[in-house]
């Protein structure tokens, strides 16, 4: 979807810096700390989920 902007033009530079700025942050590994932030979560409804199929 294009909203009709050339890059020449500021709002088209503007949208060209923000998309770049956008692909960049996606690109950025996730820090380790959250990763094991999520491994613990994920742990804990497992061992939740566990037990109460037990009961």
């Amino acid at each position: 979807m294009t909203l009709g902007h050339s890059k020449s033009s500021p709002r088209g530079e503007i949208d060209a810096n923000l998309k770049k700025v956008f692909q960049t942050t996606l690109d950025e590994d996730i820090p380790d700390r959250f990763k094991d932030l999520l491994k613990q979560l994920k742990d804990q409804q497992v061992a939740v989920g566990s037990e109460e199929n037990g009961k």
